[in-house]
């Protein structure tokens, strides 16, 4: 702050405050007045601003100041003044910060506009400031030349930041607008107050209207100019002249020096677009710019060489993806490279150990990645930015799959616990949206998110904010899947793997029941903006046009990329806006089925390895067989291992899952998809006989459990209002079944107790996975007493999949790190006792300790052997960045 006359002066030299000793004042504003002096304990300069006496006599306002002080204080940054404390002596409240020295920015730019090699490392060393504050959640809010220091050696001090949320205005509007760090007019209310000084401000501020991070880019965009000018971006006469310029005029980009890069052009005009959502959106993005880490040769106007700037694949990238931003936007400085293609660029990401390969998304933008994985900790979403060299977990999205984004790319919706959640990438608390264990979801721009509340049944919509799902009316004998909006919002692409007869990929709209299959595919559909279809047919990604007017294919397909993985109906395929392309080729893990005992020492493998098509492992009471679903050809049926043998059970086309063996081990209780949702049958061990089917109905179910005494059946069923369900099935008598336990939370997986007194399932009522028992009581034909007698919680920590011993005295259960866990039960006749859990054994159980759609993966046998599907792969494969795609070009 400049010096100014403004008598009477709150203190003199030699005043002192506390330990603070005034040596002389120097410089005053809006913000209050600025002295130099000296701390008699420490023996170090500081400078004291006294608080203005429109804050210091508002004890509401004061208090907000305290409160934003102190995070303010948390700040430690090389670049930005610290704040040592408050002072407080009577009526006064004073706030004692690092003292700078030197001249500020606005005195330096008032000599002429700044060379552009000492400008651009005064702009980093301010970028890099406000990035580290916007890390922590801190917006500056009034960034200007004025508030901006330049030490004798070069270093660059940011002051007030964050200060303009709690200081109020002086009435009246400055007449100086450099220093002026707050305006109003007469006619404003407090609610609409204009924060921020008039040459600076955004146009949101400049419409009262809140600041966030972006309106901080706005201003740093304008100081940039002004530096490489001389020039403010928006001047004028007065203080309406100049918001006039801000809201409805363009800065004069012809003023800028030859000298300063196209790429640097680009996103100094990206901090200056007046539509906020526009606009660059991180400050970690024009740091990177003005590092040059996004210029493809080495400009006048990047760094030296020897700053840290990303180099090869990223920097590449960084620029592509922008590159390709920029053209779609209409960039007046990128128009002439539309005529030039550039060239196609396959370049891969690396990702942690993930079992949900299928489980990732390109944001809308373009600029950013999610994908579930494990690393360090259990399984996860991670968020990386294609600008950056590493990914970073999402905190809350433990056991998240199938993330899918906002249409701003400022969100991320995924599925974990049985629920559809919301997650926004700037941090904070994930939020629950509605009950789903679907496999992906879809967002548009009127904040609907449609979704199948099972891995494939009806559609649902539900509000972006949360709220009552509802389902979805569309024309389809069969089971949707895999929702994808179009650019319109209102149309979208799904897909069903109901019969050969109805499968593939689907056009649907919100606004009408009706349907139009597109074609038949192995997976679900992504649509490219440049107006083609991406799908994965027999392991290749193909894509063919899409007439949206005529509602049908045309051309011939071409080959994107070969092989591709999927999973169902599930392509590890991801688009972009922005017209980037993300795919895995390398979705198949192998498997093996592998013994151990109760100490993990491995006893022997069942069968050969397999590439994930080998799933829901059930070990016959004879303990020599197994029963498990397979895949071949991209049909699931159930077959039994024994020895070096196999058996096919099934042979329909439908999808048949999760086989469980009768006691006498004669039949094989399993769910199938043969008659719209999965409903359950019977069939002979052998193979022999016809499928019998129990009971259907129209929801989907899944046998866990064959009681000792061949009587009862207990399976869960997935209902949209009451999620999980625990039902029990009378092998007697008239077949009808009876609740369990139906609650709104998810209780699934259960099983009965030897003697059938007991049943152990897995429940989320607390908040996340963990193992219950109740009491169960029955006639030979229903379910008689309430199992509201008695609940144990088992698990401590988390936990699925649980088993119990045969004798009953001890249960099993996969921790959250995929650990063996055991627990001792005692039991009396009206009640029970759990022991502590204890770990056995780690696993590399299939899913790891994830409820991610795997299923159980594991059985125990009579004489206590652990039969694990064993996943043999150390690493994952990585995703693949496609850009550029030219259909024809050479792959």
């Amino acid at each position: 702050m400049r010096p100014y006359n403004h008598p009477p002066l709150f203190f003199t030299p030699g005043s002192r405050l506390g330990p603070y000793e005034v040596l002389t004042q120097i410089g005053a504003g809006g913000m209050g007045e600025v002295y130099k002096a000296i701390d008699s304990n420490l023996k170090r300069s500081v400078a004291i601003k006294v608080l203005p006496a429109s804050l210091a006599g508002d004890a509401e306002r004061l208090a907000r100041f305290q409160r934003e002080a102190e995070v303010l204080a948390a700040l430690n940054h090389p670049n930005i003044a610290a704040i040592y404390g408050l002072e407080r002596s009577g009526d006064t409240t004073a706030l004692v910060m690092e003292l700078v020295e030197g001249p500020t920015l606005a005195d330096r730019i008032a000599q002429g506009a700044i060379q552009i090699d000492e400008a651009l490392p005064i702009a980093k060393q301010i970028a890099e400031a406000l990035e580290a504050a916007h890390e922590q959640g801190i917006i500056h809010r009034d960034l200007k030349p004025a508030n901006i220091k330049v030490r004798s050696d070069g270093t660059v001090k940011v002051l007030d930041f964050g200060l303009a949320k709690v200081m109020a205005p002086a009435p009246g509007s400055s007449p100086n607008l450099s220093q002026s760090p707050t305006i109003t007019t007469p006619a404003m209310t407090q609610a609409g107050m204009i924060l921020g000084t008039a040459a600076y401000m955004s146009p949101e501020q400049a419409k009262g209207r809140q600041a966030d991070r972006r309106s901080d880019l706005w201003a740093f965009g304008a100081v940039l100019y002004e530096m490489l000018t001389g020039k403010r971006a928006f001047a004028g006469e007065d203080t309406v002249d100049v918001l006039s310029r801000v809201l409805q005029r363009e800065p004069e980009w012809g003023a800028l020096p030859a000298g300063v890069s196209p790429t640097l052009v680009l996103y100094l005009k990206r901090c200056l677009y007046k539509d906020s959502k526009q606009r660059l959106a991180d400050m970690h993005d024009m740091r990177l710019a003005l590092e040059g880490a996004f210029d493809t040769t080495a400009p006048q106007t990047t760094l030296s060489a020897t700053s840290s700037a990303p180099r090869g694949r990223l920097a590449w990238i960084a620029f592509a993806v922008a590159l390709v931003a920029a053209i779609a936007l209409g960039v007046p400085a990128m128009r002439h490279l539309r005529e030039t293609p550039l060239p196609e660029t396959r370049v891969d990401i690396k990702t942690p150990v993930t079992d949900e390969p299928m489980s990732f998304a390109l944001a809308p933008d373009g600029r950013q990645i999610v994908f579930a994985a494990s690393g360090d900790g259990g399984p996860r979403l991670w968020l990386r930015f294609l600008a950056a060299s590493s990914a970073q977990p999402l905190v809350g999205t433990e056991g998240g799959t199938f993330p899918f984004w906002s249409p701003d790319s400022q969100s991320i919706g995924f599925f974990a616990d049985g629920k559809l959640k919301r997650v926004g990438i700037g941090g904070g608390s994930p939020q629950v949206l509605a009950t789903a264990v679907a496999r992906g979801g879809t967002w548009n721009a009127d904040g609907i998110i449609l979704f199948t509340f099972t891995t494939a049944g009806p559609l649902f919509r539900v509000p972006a904010s949360g709220g009552q799902a509802v389902a979805v009316a569309v024309n389809l004998d069969g089971r949707a899947s895999s929702p994808s909006f179009l650019p319109d919002g209102r149309q979208f692409l799904f897909s069903t793997l109901e019969t050969p007869a109805t499968v593939g990929i689907y056009l649907g709209s919100l606004d009408s029941p009706n349907t139009q299959r597109l074609t038949s595919a192995d997976s679900a559909g992504a649509y490219l903006s440049s107006g083609w279809l991406l799908w994965v047919r027999a392991g290749t990604l193909v894509a063919q046009r899409l007439d949206l007017t005529r509602k049908e294919l045309t051309g011939d397909p071409v080959t994107v990329a070969d092989p591709v993985a999927s999973y169902g109906p599930t392509p590890a395929v991801s688009v972009s806006t922005a017209g980037l392309v993300a795919y895995r080729a390398g979705g198949t893990r192998r498997r093996q089925l592998a013994w151990f005992d109760r100490s993990g020492n491995a006893l022997g493998v069942m069968g050969v390895p397999s590439e994930d098509n080998l799933s829901h492992p059930s070990v016959a009471p004879d303990g020599r067989r197994v029963a498990v679903d397979r895949t071949e050809r991209g049909n699931a049926d159930i077959w039994v291992l024994e020895g070096t043998g196999t058996s096919r059970v099934t042979f329909d086309a439908a999808a048949d899952l999760s086989p469980i063996w009768s006691p006498d081990g004669a039949r094989i209780v399993f769910n199938s998809s043969r008659k719209g949702d999965s409903n359950l049958y019977q069939k002979s061990s052998s193979g022999g006989g016809a499928e019998e089917p129990l009971f259907e109905s129209p929801l989907q179910q899944s046998a866990t459990d064959w009681s000792n005494d061949g009587q009862f059946i207990l399976y869960f069923s997935l209902d949209p209002q009451t999620n999980g369900d625990l039902w029990v099935l009378p092998m007697e008598g008239d077949r009808k079944p009876s609740v369990f336990l139906k609650t709104g939370f998810n209780e699934v997986f259960g099983q009965f107790s030897p003697d059938r007194r007991w049943v152990v399932y897995r429940s989320n009522e607390s908040g996340r996975n963990e193992i219950y028992i109740r009491a169960f009581a029955a006639t030979a034909s229903r379910v008689v007493a309430s199992p509201a007698a008695g609940q144990w919680q088992v698990s401590s920590a988390g936990g699925i999949f649980p088993r119990w011993r045969s004798d009953g005295k001890e249960l099993y259960y996969i921790g959250p790190k995929g650990e063996m866990m055991a627990v001792p039960i005692a039991a009396t006749e009206t009640t029970l006792e759990p022991g502590a859990p204890v770990t056995l054994f780690p696993t590399r159980i299939v899913g790891g300790g994830a409820d991610n759609f795997q299923g159980r993966q594991y059985d125990v046998t009579r004489d206590g052997r652990f039969l694990i599907n064993t996943d043999l792969d150390e690493g994952s494969s990585s995703i693949t960045l496609l850009q550029n795609w030219t259909p024809g070009s050479n792959k």
